[in-house]
């Protein structure tokens, strides 16, 4: 016998490259749009139960109480809504939104008035997101009405922020952090007005996650 038989022969385990290659990668999720949003978490007016996505899950699983009343709410009552979209132009189905804003009148949860100020929806399907909301007032130091955004979704390891604001409005010219932002790339902050819906105005504001027309989204 040679040394060469007699070495034994290499071993094959599960560190062995040659049976496995490269381990893929993989991130967490995305469980987000069925994990997280509840019954009622998109209207932050109202008692309907948008915002969660029940068909996601079997009927004695979706145990989740349905929203209680917020009461008297003060301002213009109105809807946010928008596609996610990432880079190759599709929508994109298990993301999720969260809204942060104040009041009608500036301020941010404060008082009995039942307003809150935030929200989380699934997008749906077709990757749209919703929420009912009342339009924000202007808030102190120089900053016009505006909705802060996050976004939860595939790939994403830390959430995405950014901001809508809404066009037309005059306080948007003077506005400190949309001040910022680059001429050019503004338009990706700004909500537009596409139609009426049971008295309340529908603001369309799609969320770009990279490519062309990219939302500009800020660091925290």
């Amino acid at each position: 016998m040679t040394p060469e038989q007699a070495r034994p022969a290499p071993r094959q385990d599960n560190q062995d490259p040659a049976i496995f290659g490269q381990t893929p990668w993989q991130t967490v999720g995305p469980f987000f749009h069925y994990g997280l949003p509840w019954k009622g978490g998109a209207d932050l007016v109202g008692t309907s139960e948008i915002g969660a996505r029940p068909e996601l899950m079997p009927p004695e699983h979706y145990l989740l109480a349905s929203p209680s009343p917020k009461g008297e709410i003060a301002g213009e009552t109105i809807v946010l809504e928008g596609a996610v979209i990432d880079a190759d132009g599709q929508v994109i189905p298990d993301a999720m939104v969260e809204i942060w804003q104040a009041d009608a009148a500036g301020r941010y949860a404060e008082g009995n008035t039942g307003f809150i100020g935030f929200g989380r929806s699934s997008t749906s399907e077709d990757g749209v997101y919703r929420f009912r909301t009342i339009r924000p007032g202007a808030i102190a130091d120089g900053h016009a009405p505006h909705i802060a955004v996050g976004v939860f979704g595939r790939g994403l390891l830390k959430r995405l922020v950014t901001r809508v604001y809404f066009e037309g409005d005059a306080a948007n010219a003077s506005d400190a952090i949309l001040g910022l932002v680059p001429a050019q790339r503004r338009d990706t902050l700004i909500a537009r007005r596409v139609r009426e819906e049971d008295g309340a105005a529908v603001w369309r504001f799609d969320i770009i996650l990279q490519g062309e027309g990219e939302t500009v989204f800020f660091d925290i």
